[in-house]
């Protein structure tokens, strides 16, 4: 972890999807741990539980507008099957975080595995690949310790 992200006094939301838990459970596991070496308060930590990756965006926009969030950040797991919803899930959670960074101006990190199997998510969950929670959990500091100096200059 970089040395200069501080997450002191930051807000964050974090919606995390119920479908493929073994996997997001990781994910938010990663990005609570990362969040506390930033700094972060738990007491400044809000998780919301959503049914999968498609209902992310509209938790994400409800953090985002409620004034009570600095940075949210996104978790979930897509994992390729035999049909088409993979790409629709994964393309909708995609475009409908970055709306809600682009609509409310918070930082929304998108914190989704998209993955062609369950050894890729979890290699991407703590395993030799790292964990994308903590990536997210990092980019979520950052990006809001950026917006708020851009803010207060």
């Amino acid at each position: 972890m970089r040395g200069d992200i501080n997450g002191q006094g930051l807000r964050v939301g974090i919606a995390c999807a119920r479908f493929n838990e073994v996997i997001t459970k990781l994910l938010l596991d990663g990005a609570l741990e990362t969040l506390a070496r930033c700094g972060v308060r738990d007491s400044d930590i809000t998780v919301a539980w959503v049914p999968g990756s498609f209902e992310l965006p509209v938790v994400a926009h409800a953090f985002a507008k409620s004034g009570r969030c600095d940075a949210v950040i996104c978790l979930g797991a897509v994992i390729r099957g035999e049909t088409s919803h993979y790409d629709m899930v994964a393309g909708q959670a995609q475009g409908g975080a970055g709306a809600v960074s682009m609509d409310t101006g918070v930082p929304t990190i998108f914190g989704v595995l998209t993955t062609e199997n369950l050894e890729q998510a979890l290699n991407r969950a703590g395993g030799k690949s790292g964990n994308i929670g903590t990536n997210a959990a990092l980019a979520a500091v950052e990006t809001a310790s950026v917006l708020a100096a851009i803010n207060t200059a």
